[in-house]
């Protein structure tokens, strides 16, 4: 089974395996027990589509550099997750970013140069394979079963909310209102020295409020400016990751109790 072309593999994926009736007819699929995979990573990547959702539980930033993305914030340090225990489970009722629940799966393009994207998967996670339990994956006559077809539809309307998350960062571009991020957050014990986040883009709100009327009502009319503030309403919960992540113990410091530099 030839593993598909990735000179890059996207976060979580430490391989790819196209999937297949001929390679993997009597393969099933068992239950995503644990977020072991999601353990160490303090970023997952978002969609517009799932901004109204996420705004409740997490801040949703955007990536520096030139082609900033959306994404939401499970802690404010690399590497730290507040919301995986030592478990490796999420025991809260939170929004899952739909970048997280695809996984194993991903639609992946297999030949360089074709459009064509294939339903692949991570055999590493251990979650698909030759096993008398599980959720069959293809029918006796090599058909995908409804499992499966579920599944390539989700990773479909995923790749669809992709694009409109690309379409929506190249109006923001247009509008010219994202702004380097920064947030000082001061714990009462060491109100000298602040936990300085940098590394982030948001958007400017004095160059929201500057838009022409006209503008505005383009971006209330066309749903932008909802998912606008919704990331906006979101970087409130900056100091309530902070705080998760002070409770578990998981704030760095370095020499002489500085605060060590996060989100760079």
């Amino acid at each position: 089974m030839a593993s598909a072309p990735q000179p890059q593999l996207p976060l979580f994926y430490q391989d790819l395996l196209p999937l297949n009736s001929r390679d993997h007819a009597e393969w099933r699929a068992s239950p995503l027990e644990n977020a072991g995979y999601l353990a160490a990573t303090h970023a997952i990547p978002l969609t517009s589509d799932e901004f109204v959702d996420a705004q409740r539980d997490f801040p949703i930033v955007f990536t520096a550099g030139e082609s900033p993305l959306p994404i939401a914030l499970f802690g404010l340090n690399e590497g730290v997750n507040t919301f995986v225990g030592d478990d490796m489970k999420i025991n809260e009722a939170i929004y899952l970013p739909a970048y997280a629940r695809r996984y194993p799966f991903i639609l992946a393009k297999l030949q360089q140069g074709s459009d064509d994207m294939s339903l692949c998967f991570d055999p590493s996670a251990g979650l698909l394979g030759k096993t008398e339990e599980g959720i069959a994956l293809f029918d006796p006559a090599g058909q995908p079963t409804e499992y499966t077809a579920n599944v390539l539809d989700f990773c479909r309307r995923f790749e669809e909310a992709g694009h409109r998350t690309k379409l929506f960062m190249e109006e923001l571009a247009k509008l010219d209102i994202l702004m380097d991020g920064e947030i000082a957050i001061t714990r009462n014990d060491m109100p000298d020295k602040p936990f300085v986040y940098r590394g982030f883009r948001m958007v400017d709100e004095g160059k929201l409020r500057e838009l022409p009327a006209a503008t505005l009502e383009e971006l209330a009319k066309n749903g932008m400016l909802m998912l606008i503030y919704a990331h906006l309403f979101s970087l409130n919960l900056m100091r309530v990751v902070f705080e998760r992540q002070l409770a578990q113990g998981k704030v760095p410091m370095i020499a002489e109790g500085t605060p060590a530099p996060a989100l760079n």
